[in-house]
């Protein structure tokens, strides 16, 4: 089934806020090195979530969510923050591409990362950018959807479970990009 993508405003963010809050505790339950150690409770994953309203209000951070359906549970999301500064607008980083473990091998990854590098070409971007835990299933997805490496840094993160790893950097020019 093909994924459905929505953009999420700042009121779509707090509509859909415990659901999302239920998919990242999902994802680092699985082992997905996001920023977040084992133990993530729900009520602090809903403040995570909580704490990007000011940027998606803004405009700065852009936000999608993925549904097997119409009317489905929400199964992932990415987003993109745009770089504020002058000599950067022309840049966005990719953040939090996360598949529920339940929805994994149905090409969301695929289908979300697609969606927000025509979205990002639409607004202007000219490049896209991300870190990524190097070996990851993460690092596999941005690299069979053409995302080219930049370089990797050793121990630049834990895993939930605050083993230290390395991270690979990659980035993606992109094509068609007005403005």
């Amino acid at each position: 089934m093909t994924a459905v993508i929505t953009a999420l405003s700042a009121a779509g963010l707090r509509t859909h806020r415990d659901e999302l809050a239920a998919l990242l505790h999902a994802v680092v339950l699985d082992g997905a090195s996001l920023g977040f150690l084992a133990g993530l409770d729900h009520s602090a994953a809903a403040a995570w979530w909580d704490s990007l309203l000011p940027a998606v209000e803004d405009g700065s951070l852009a936000l999608w969510v993925s549904r097997s359906g119409p009317d489905g549970p929400i199964d992932g999301t990415v987003s993109w923050y745009r770089e504020s500064k002058p000599n950067g607008r022309h840049r966005a980083e990719l953040r939090k591409l996360m598949v529920h473990p339940a929805a994994r091998g149905r090409g969301t990854a695929h289908a979300l990362l697609a969606h927000a590098e025509t979205e990002a070409a639409r607004a202007g971007v000219l490049l896209l950018f991300l870190d990524t835990e190097t070996g990851s299933g993460a690092e596999h997805a941005y690299r069979s959807a053409g995302w080219t490496e930049a370089g990797t840094i050793p121990d630049y993160a834990t895993d939930p479970e605050g083993r230290l790893h390395p991270t690979t950097l990659f980035y993606k020019q992109l094509h068609g990009a007005h403005g």
